[in-house]
């Protein structure tokens, strides 16, 4: 871990990203120090802590419940991401945002006894040996929601054995799914329940209340003959094909919403589609005529955009992995991504169940794409059925969690 956070720091000399995480991390330990804070009036208040934006809003179900039911409750998110600090940092409901500092025994002891927590829940994936030794000492419970466990993790390696018995920390371990909790119980690891997935409790209160995106509903009605795919989270090799689709399919219009707005992202967007699309920080009403591309050069509009499709591409999969599809499904809508799915056990269900498909190849993904829009009403359905039979891990864990 040592040499983790070392390279954190030699990589802050090179890496905007890496630098705003060194400095934010160092700027939470400051303000412990320097009293710049209140910590004492955080005391007792449940702590949350997510990697990004993507494991906060799994924990965002929990925390608004929790405001909701018990508005005096104290809640404060940490991040390790500056991606997502920077994007939740004004979040209101909560008291407090941080970015987590590295996990050091010194660290972890300065955080958890400014902050003195009555429960620290932490999201998926997040194991900080420093800080779940700490809270234990204190005999502060710990929690974690939304995990989910397979064979091949370093928990169950003949190399990791010795990370397993941190998983004895947790108080309790709110597993998606049986299997999770199956593999655990045959290592001796007792204290869980499986809960299923907070995302799928989120993203079904998005869809009730989605944002209206007004150059979305210009660019939609400029030609209402011609079916919408909304392609989010995308990298090059998604935008490869989809540029290539557009192109032989003159009926469909894109909405690409990148997943990094990089400037060397945006050039190479700009140089695949030779600059044919609208940006939606350029869109007007009149211009929305002219073209079949909107590119979303802004953030925190995705999760609403599928409101408009017909069809979701999802990213991702044909990099480390896919990106989230049940964000696209609860609209009602088939979804499509590429070969690098398995770890993800929502993708493989909706595969099962016909509401979602997969490929490798541009020829694969036209067939796909071709089937999927001629046939967006019926297997959207599915999609919508399948995510109504996910819903129900907030309350499933909040009877159990006693905040």
């Amino acid at each position: 871990m040592f040499f983790y956070f070392l390279f954190l720091y030699i990589a802050s000399l090179f890496n905007a990203k890496a630098r705003l995480l060194v400095r934010g991390q160092r700027a939470t330990i400051t303000a412990i120090r320097k009293g710049e804070r209140d910590f004492a009036a955080l005391h007792g208040c449940v702590w949350f802590h997510a990697a990004s934006v993507g494991e906060f809003e799994q924990a965002r179900p929990l925390i608004e419940r929790l405001k909701r039911e018990k508005p005096q409750r104290k809640i404060v998110v940490t991040f390790f991401s500056p991606s997502g600090y920077e994007m939740r940092k004004s979040y209101s409901l909560a008291d407090g945002v941080f970015y987590l500092p590295f996990a050091t025994r010194r660290n972890a002891r300065i955080f958890v006894s400014a902050l003195k927590p009555s429960a620290a829940i932490f999201v998926k994936y997040e194991y900080w040996k420093a800080y779940m030794s700490e809270l234990k000492m204190q005999d502060i419970p710990i929690y974690i929601i939304d995990a989910i466990y397979r064979p091949e993790q370093l928990f169950f390696r003949w190399w990791g054995k010795w990370y397993l018995n941190y998983l004895k920390y947790f108080t309790t371990l709110f597993v998606q799914d049986a299997r999770s909790k199956q593999l655990l119980e045959q290592h001796n690891i007792t204290n869980v329940v499986v809960a299923g997935d907070t995302r799928f409790d989120r993203v079904l209160e998005i869809c009730k209340n989605p944002k209206t995106i007004e150059p979305v509903t210009w660019f939609i009605n400029a030609d209402s003959a011609q079916k919408v795919i909304v392609a989010g989270s995308t990298w090059m090799p998604d935008e490869k094909l989809l540029y290539r689709y557009m192109c032989t399919h003159e009926n469909v219009k894109l909405v690409l919403v990148p997943h990094e707005l990089t400037t060397e992202h945006l050039n190479g967007i700009f140089n695949l589609f030779e600059g044919r699309f609208m940006r939606y920080s350029e869109a007007t009403e009149q211009n929305m005529h002219f073209c079949r591309v909107l590119l979303i050069d802004t953030v925190g509009l995705l999760s609403s955009l599928y409101r408009y499709a017909a069809v979701g591409y999802v990213g991702g999969g044909f990099g480390d992995g896919i990106h989230n599809t049940i964000e696209a499904a609860t609209f009602g809508i088939p979804v499509l991504f590429g070969p690098n799915h398995n770890k993800f056990r929502e993708a493989k269900q909706m595969l099962d169940c016909g509401a979602a498909y997969t490929f490798r190849s541009y020829e694969q993904f036209e067939k796909a794409m071709d089937n999927a829009l001629q046939h967006s009403e019926e297997y959207g359905k599915r999609a919508k059925q399948y995510v109504e039979s996910e819903l129900g891990a907030t309350d499933n864990i909040l009877r159990i969690l006693n905040i």
